[in-house]
């Protein structure tokens, strides 16, 4: 079973006097990426049996966001929430897209595959926060969500930093932020945060505004620790608590250095598969599986909170479970840093160092 870890952020460290509500999650989450259909189609019923898997497993928090197949992702969450009582839950969902109605040329899949006929529009305005809001609850079948994260204001999704400057400002500027705010201040939400695929964006927000969490995709796992330099420290500074997604890189860190391993979405360049080579040969030489090093990684660092990867049936969750309750050598995170495959800053906590 997943155990459950507990996220608060102390008013003692917030940028006014507000006092941050905790928040409760489990040590795994639910990633709701893989429901909308992300690279493959997934039956109806496989989107069922993930969802019902998670929850007899014991994980109590489930994310999505109406990127996510276009919704699709957000409308299979809804009977599921349902099942298990809205209560009994965490519960979150992002804001910064609005999906509308378009003809079939104009439809905005992205990554995934058989969504609905919609395209995506960015709008991090107050009007624009509120209306998707709306719209996902609509689509939850929900009067509110737990956690609330602006989606996607970094240059990975907007193409370049003038972009992605553009999209801070307009939260800002726009009063997308004051959005959030009169959200959790009336009750609607109990945590603001930001979901994006680059740590550098989460740093500039938290010097702009009161942020609870942030869910990072991507940018703290075995492979990639730049965000130790600055952004991690500062979140311990703050009590701000980091969710992570993407784990395993997109893929790569899960199946390894196949050939057509995705790394960010993508197929992996050269140089990624030559370092997770690298980092599978030492996993294997202690007998331990690569995607099992992975998972167990990011939670050394004492800022992260629960760390959420994806799965599109019942077996990838029970397996994600297994992995996180897995037995690791100690000697492999000393030999990962001796071989200079992972920094010798990066927390080792003592529950990795007494496993074995």
């Amino acid at each position: 079973m997943v155990d459950a870890v507990h996220m608060k952020a102390s008013d003692t460290t917030a940028l006014n006097s507000r006092t941050r509500q905790p928040v409760n999650l489990t040590r795994m989450g639910f990633g709701g990426a893989p429901l909308g259909n992300l690279y493959r189609k997934i039956s109806e019923d496989n989107a069922q049996s993930a969802l019902q898997a998670a929850f007899d497993a014991g994980i109590r928090f489930f994310d999505t966001a109406p990127q996510y197949g276009l919704g699709r992702s957000e409308m299979r969450f809804n009977p599921a929430i349902q099942r298990f009582g809205r209560q009994k839950i965490k519960l979150s969902t992002k804001v910064g897209r609005l999906l509308e109605d378009c003809t079939p040329e104009e439809v905005t899949p992205e990554a995934f595959v058989d969504v609905p006929q919609k395209c995506i529009v960015y709008d991090y305005t107050y009007d624009g926060i509120m209306k998707s809001f709306e719209t996902s609850k609509e689509r939850l079948g929900v009067s509110e969500v737990d956690l609330l994260f602006v989606h996607d204001v970094d240059v990975f999704t907007h193409g370049s930093q003038e972009a992605s400057d553009a999209k801070v400002r307009e939260l800002f500027e726009e009063r997308g932020y004051h959005a959030l705010e009169e959200l959790r201040n009336n009750g609607d939400i109990l945590a603001i945060g930001a979901g994006v695929n680059e740590w550098q964006v989460c740093q500039r927000l938290m010097n702009l505004g009161d942020f609870d969490c942030f869910l990072l995709a991507g940018r703290y796992t075995l492979l990639e620790q730049d965000a130790l330099e600055t952004f991690l420290p500062s979140c311990l500074k703050r009590d701000v608590g980091i969710i992570l997604g993407g784990p395993y890189n997109s893929g790569i860190l899960a199946t390894g250095p196949v050939a057509g391993a995705k790394y960010n979405y993508i197929e992996a360049p050269k140089d990624i598969l030559n370092q997770v080579g690298k980092i599978d040969k030492v996993c294997h030489s202690h007998g331990v599986r690569l995607i099992e090093a992975a998972l167990q990684f990011v939670f050394g660092h004492p800022a992260v909170k629960s760390v959420i990867p994806g799965a599109s049936n019942a077996s990838e969750v029970e397996e994600n479970v297994s992995i996180l309750e897995s037995r690791i050598p100690a000697q492999l995170w000393s030999d990962l840093q001796g071989e200079g495959l992972i920094r010798s800053d990066a927390p080792i906590s003592k529950e990795m160092l007494n496993v074995t």
